[in-house]
């Protein structure tokens, strides 16, 4: 599928539709995709996305199996960077369909089938595959009843295997019904991001335009046993009666060595009352909202705890204690040294420097890198920019993003270098290493699981030639972007301390505990403010559902920022006032230490949630990319209440006169 971002980059779609914007003087509507209308009897092909399963996570190109192919070969569709990475192969398909025509069709019979045929089709059937398909940009949807409730699936299976059965069935005969709404080509100007690349439709178009446009498209598959003799003196698209889903196993298609399987299929339109931009609605029903909103209620429950403490150490603790040490006279100062307690004695080892300093800043760096790119993509999506109609478009302005913060990221690592060490010397060492950190990390596990891939034979394999695509984009774009940035850290007027640093290190008290076993548990407090959006979204991503709800996203990352500073601005004064002067890396693991639950979280989820989840390799594929997703959130939540620890360990000592 050809979509206009693989055209054009984004900064140049927006600007483009600002210019657009510009002139238009009606209505507008941006869905992600072009609007596209038939006239009766417009022949319309649908497409084959990759075979995937909930139960391996391993996706497998659909004529990997004994399926009809079209009449002109099979062609791919243009993938974006996004598709490529999810392994999504979009292939042209025999299925045909004319607008408003309701038929039934023949299209092959199958050579009879070898062994190593049908153990793949069993194979397939009993993990539980999916058939993708996909018809004027719209998923296939199924609709099953369970309990008496439908149930939306998207998708078909490849066969099923009825209880207490050896046997497996295919899928040989599909009933879709394709829903239509009639375009009157009027009142409306319609801005697309389609296959067609942008445009508007003129009003000297609008006649054009008009005819039907394609709002729904379900099917209903059935397994039906044809005579093979009868069924191959047919030719593709040759007309047949109307076939009912037989409910008896002998009269359906079962998978065994030499059987010959015709492929059938009929479609029925049906007007519909739905029109174009509301045709995601069916597949975006937001479940669970009370959930999400129950998610939120907790999480400002935790801010306001937090807060509350946080307003007690500033106003009642600090404050006090600054005012009183300010009114006392020099000699009572003095005086008042010898006897002071808490965070005043490390006044001058308070911002000395910290264990394996050139680390941190890459951290850091790195943590600024992921945040912008998170903050940005989930606004832009929240707004409506990043549709489900845009395959791989999220990744891909993900991927585009985190290249183009490079810039960020060597400047904010390269000026906290120069505040620490006090000079700009190594600079580009630590440049380097900021641009190849995370990548690096993200380079090795993902090499690691490809090999994997490889092995299985999966789609979901990243090919060499995308190998050699993101190693361009990452020395080609993103090292010389963070040099670029490094360079103006060194630019940039370093932070200056408010205090000296004594030249012999303070030493610190003992303690009845270890001080990392009270920053391993700060990390439940983010935590708490995450977990239910986390389950949506490792749902969205392991169980093939839609997850648009990127407003409530947006509500949880900025309640998540708060609590993170808040967080870590509170056991970064714990520390303080037990004379414990090393605060750097337990102000960033304070908050940045939620990444390890997120990763437990991740383990728990694939033991309760997805036990239908089957081998070793699934297993290892999940952990691979949880471990990715944990490392980002640790550099990205560590960097935020590190930054707010820093200024405010700054402040407070801003506050205290030295002589």
């Amino acid at each position: 599928m050809s979509f206009s971002e693989r055209k054009m980059p984004g900064f140049c779609r927006i600007f483009m539709l600002v210019l657009l914007l510009a002139h238009s003087c009606h209505g507008f509507y941006l869905p992600g995709s072009y609007m596209h209308t038939y006239s009766p009897s417009d022949s319309i092909y649908a497409k084959v996305n990759s075979l995937t399963s909930i139960e391996t996570e391993l996706p497998f190109s659909y004529y990997s199996l004994p399926y009809c192919k079209p009449l002109g070969g099979i062609k791919k569709s243009a993938e974006n960077l996004g598709e490529l990475l999810m392994g999504d192969q979009i292939d042209n398909s025999p299925y045909r369909f004319r607008m408003n025509v309701n038929e039934s069709l023949y299209l092959c019979t199958t050579n009879p089938l070898n062994e190593h045929e049908v153990k793949l089709l069993k194979q397939r059937t009993r993990d539980l595959y999916q058939v993708n398909m996909i018809l004027d940009n719209l998923p296939v949807m199924r609709i099953a009843k369970q309990n008496g409730i439908n149930i939306q699936w998207t998708g078909f299976p490849v066969g099923y295997t009825p209880p207490n059965s050896n046997d497996d069935y295919i899928i040989n005969h599909l009933k879709f019904k394709v829903l239509v709404h009639e375009y009157e080509g009027s009142g409306v100007e319609i801005i697309g991001t389609g296959e067609e690349g942008m445009g508007v439709i003129s009003e000297a178009d609008k006649k054009k335009a008009s005819g039907f446009e394609i709002v729904g498209f379900e099917v209903v598959p059935c397994s039906v046993k044809y005579d093979p003799e009868v069924m191959t003196k047919l030719h593709m698209y040759d007309n047949i009666s109307t076939v009912n889903c037989p409910l008896e196993l002998d009269k359906s298609q079962i998978i065994r060595e030499q059987e010959r399987i015709s492929f059938t299929y009929e479609v029925e339109f049906v007007k519909s009352d739905i029109r174009w931009p509301s045709r995601w609605d069916a597949y975006l029903k937001m479940e669970g909202a009370r959930v999400h909103w129950f998610s939120i209620l907790n999480s400002l429950m935790v801010i306001t705890f937090l807060a509350g403490i946080v307003f007690v150490i500033f106003l009642r603790t600090v404050r006090r204690d600054l005012t009183r040490y300010e009114e006392l006279d020099k000699e009572a100062q003095a005086q008042m040294n010898e006897e002071l307690s808490g965070w005043k004695l490390v006044v001058g080892d308070v911002f000395r420097e910290p264990d394996h300093p050139k680390l941190l800043c890459v951290m850091i760096g790195d943590g600024v890198q992921i945040t912008g790119m998170s903050a940005v993509t989930i606004v832009f999506a929240a707004l409506g920019f990043m549709s489900p109609a845009s395959r791989g478009m999220l990744l891909t302005g993900m991927i585009i993003l985190y290249l183009f913060l490079g810039i960020a990221a060597g400047y904010v690592a390269v000026r906290l270098w120069r505040t620490i060490k006090g000079t700009s010397e190594g600079w580009r060492s630590v440049s380097w290493s900021v641009a190849c950190f995370f990548p690096g990390i993200v380079f090795v596990i993902l090499t690691i699981l490809n090999f994997i891939l490889w092995g299985s034979k999966s789609t979901g394999a990243i090919p060499i030639s995308l190998y050699f695509v993101l190693l361009s984009l990452w020395f080609c774009i993103s090292v010389p972007l963070t040099l670029v940035g490094g360079f103006l850290g060194t630019r940039a007027e370093a932070i200056q301390y408010p205090v000296r640093t004594n030249q012999i290190p303070r030493e610190i008290p003992a303690r009845k505990y270890p001080s990392w076993l009270l920053v391993l548990g700060a990390g439940t407090l983010p935590f708490g403010t995450l977990f239910i959006e986390l389950f949506f979204i490792l749902s969205s991503i392991w169980l093939g559902r839609f997850y648009y709800v990127f407003g409530f996203l947006l509500i949880v990352l900025l309640l998540l920022v708060i609590v993170c500073a808040e967080v870590s601005v509170v056991l970064t004064y714990m520390h303080l006032c037990v004379e414990d002067w090393r605060w750097w890396w337990k102000a960033f693991f304070a908050s940045g230490s939620v990444a390890l639950y997120v990763f437990l979280y991740s383990i728990n989820y694939l033991v309760f949630d997805l036990q239908s989840l089957s081998g070793p390799v699934s297993a290892i594929l999940y952990l691979g990319y949880s471990l990715i997703m944990a490392v980002a959130i640790m550099l990205s939540t560590g960097t935020i209440g590190f930054i707010t620890s820093f200024y405010f360990v700054h402040y407070l000592f801003s506050s205290v006169k030295i002589d």
